[in-house]
């Protein structure tokens, strides 16, 4: 059976998205057919209305979603209609030389739906092999995580891709501990989540760096102990003030530039950890003296999907949502309907919101 659905349609680079009927099959072996209720609206959406991720248009954009199982595939025994579940794209193969080696957080070879969604009799791109801003999406089995029906889809969507980001770069990559120093630079959605996730981990100073007043006075929402603007003050020595001297113990940059990557890697004490979660453009290069990189010892690590399991962290971030524990209903700036995505972009690229989510 072929279901008929409304989707966001990117058509070709850098032109306005659109509303679209898209075919999606009901699902084969190993698949399942989502009823999405809630997805974010996310930069790296917009990477690929924008061609900067490949050039596989025409794409079905959207992945930071949430929904219900509709019907599942053939060989699917751990989900049924109606499960509540969170989408991610780390559907861990079991099977790859990091998967057997006890390391499923870092799959190399994840899986994807095998059957194609299509517009117009051509194959669309599920934007990272979800694309979820559709009434209706097809993604592998793996691909979505059972969790607690009690939270809302609209914030429950987005630990699947940039809280989850921004946590587990301090979690998980970072190891952010009881009584650390952390710097994070670039307060948006994965920066702010960063934040958050230092808080949860028991961090004693928390540092926000970032260009713009208003997220500045977010970061302090999320947990931010101390704020810098780094157009008044050079943000290095700024920290070193506010660290004794030393400098953190993990300085995590979550915009993706040469220049804010350099500042955290100088921001750190000795022995500490850079984390990169921020994306850069591929040209982008980096020149650093080797002697320093000896000298200061510590690890300079990159966290994609913030080093996650989702089968593992997914349910119990969702369970410390409901213990009031885990703040995600302040990263929800709007909520808004599927034609409003291309506006929802604009609004982002301006810096005016955190996330806007769409509710179907």
């Amino acid at each position: 059976m072929v279901h008929k659905v409304k989707g966001v349609v990117a058509k070709s680079k850098g032109d306005p998205v659109s509303i679209e009927m898209i075919e999606v099959p009901s699902p084969g072996p190993g698949e399942v057919l989502i009823d999405v209720k809630a997805c974010g609206v996310c930069h790296t959406d917009l990477h690929y209305r924008e061609g900067a991720i490949n050039d596989d248009f025409p794409f079905l954009l959207g992945h930071e979603a949430a929904g219900l199982v509709e019907e599942v595939g053939d060989g699917v025994d751990d989900l049924t209609p109606g499960d509540f579940v969170i989408l991610n794209w780390r559907a861990v193969c079991g099977n790859c030389r990091s998967c057997r080696r006890g390391r499923p957080w870092n799959c190399f070879s994840t899986h994807n739906a095998t059957q194609k969604m299509m517009l117009d009799n051509k194959e669309l791109s599920p934007a990272l092999g979800i694309g979820a801003f559709a009434e209706k999406t097809l993604v592998a089995a793996g691909q979505a995580t059972k969790v607690n029906p009690a939270a809302k889809p609209e914030v429950a969507g987005l630990i699947g891709c940039g809280v989850m980001a921004g946590l587990g770069a301090a979690m998980n990559t970072g190891q952010v501990s009881r009584g650390d120093s952390v710097a994070v630079f670039g307060c948006g959605g994965v920066g702010d989540a960063a934040i958050e996730g230092s808080r949860l981990a028991g961090a004693h100073t928390i540092i926000a760096v970032d260009i713009d007043p208003k997220k500045l006075e977010w970061a302090k929402e999320f947990g931010a102990t101390h704020v810098i603007d780094s157009t008044k003050v050079d943000p290095i020595e700024s920290i070193r003030e506010i660290t004794d001297g030393n400098g953190v113990d993990v300085a995590i940059e979550a915009i993706g530039l040469p220049i804010t990557y350099e500042q955290a890697f100088y921001s750190r004490d000795l022995a500490g950890t850079v984390v990169l979660v921020g994306v850069p453009n591929p040209e982008m290069k980096i020149e650093l003296p080797m002697i320093e990189i000896f000298g200061r010892g510590g690890t300079l690590k990159s966290s994609w999907y913030g080093d996650c399991l989702p089968s593992r962290d997914f349910p119990m971030l969702i369970d410390l949502y409901l213990q009031g524990r885990l703040e995600l209903d302040r990263f929800v700036s709007e909520t808004i309907s599927l034609d409003e995505v291309e506006e929802a972009f604009h609004k982002m690229e301006r810096g005016e919101v955190l996330r806007s989510v769409v509710i179907l």
